[in-house]
């Protein structure tokens, strides 16, 4: 049964190429030939532009994301990758003050996409190797050359802005727009390392030894005013001393010494020059 099916269809297909002329199934040949052998389309990816050039020649026209037709033969569509990019590059300058540094950083760009036909008609694909990468070498010397080896790591911010600004007005010419630039690192001779660590290390030792001091000087300070306020105490006190003050200070010593008084009188006897005293006592005792 399945077989009589296929024989059916094999059937119809030869009938139906049987009716159609000739010159029809070539023509329609020759079509689809052209269709996969010359694709008269292209399409424009995502974050891409399409260059047109008529038998090698760039025009003006830049084609934006989606399928557009060309002419087969006459026409071609170079596509350009206009999304950003990043690039990192390695710099060796010397500074303001001669001192050897090595740069590592970091640039985000694109493409301008409107200008792209641009770009490729005077650059080429290979644009960063031409453009972006001797312009960065030349910025971080250029940029590096004002500054002091102790001013790129205090003001880096500044240095990172400067490099920056001038990277943008220098890619701009080659209609390739900087999105970001940033420094990775600085790095130095050994010898200036250690000579900003031994300076690092002598500064924080004399900040130590200055709070030291002002600690010193302070307890001094308030030592001399702590004596200064017992001596102006011990003034007062004795301005204050008065002879009616030394007679109230007699009576209240003499009401203490009755208060204490058990009411016995001592009792004396003899006229010589050592009396006896409490001999009455004794001979009660006896």
């Amino acid at each position: 049964m399945n077989e009589f099916n296929v024989d059916r269809a094999q059937y119809a297909v030869e009938s139906f190429f049987r009716r159609i002329p000739a010159g029809i199934l070539i023509v329609g040949g020759v079509l689809v030939f052209l269709l996969v052998f010359f694709t008269p389309w292209v399409q424009v990816g995502a974050g891409q532009r399409g260059v047109v050039m008529n038998f090698g020649a760039v025009q003006d026209q830049v084609l934006d994301e989606g399928l557009h037709l060309k002419i087969p033969v006459m026409q071609d569509v170079i596509l350009m990758d206009v999304k950003v990019q990043k690039v990192e590059t390695d710099a060796a300058a010397a500074s303001a003050d001669l001192q050897d540094v090595s740069s590592r950083v970091a640039l985000n760009y694109h493409v301008v996409p409107d200008k792209a036909n641009v770009v490729y008609q005077k650059i080429g694909i290979e644009f960063r190797e031409r453009i972006i990468d001797p312009a960065i070498l030349e910025v971080v010397k250029a940029v590096t050359a004002k500054y002091t080896a102790e001013e790129l790591i205090t003001k880096r911010p500044a240095v990172s802005e400067a490099m920056r600004l001038a990277l943008m007005e220098r890619l701009i010419e080659n209609n390739i727009a900087v999105d970001a630039f940033s420094i990775v690192i600085f790095s130095f001779s050994k010898v200036f390392t250690e000579a900003i660590e031994a300076k690092q290390t002598a500064e924080q030792l004399a900040l130590k030894a200055k709070r030291d001091l002002d600690r010193i000087r302070i307890e001094a300070e308030q030592k001399i005013t702590a004596a200064k306020a017992e001596a102006e105490s011990l003034r007062l006190q004795k301005a204050n001393i008065s002879p009616d003050l030394l007679e109230l200070r007699k009576i209240e010593a003499n009401m203490k010494a009755i208060d204490k008084w058990d009411g016995v009188l001592p009792q004396v006897t003899g006229g010589g020059a050592v009396p006896l005293i409490g001999l009455g006592d004794m001979n009660r005792k006896n």
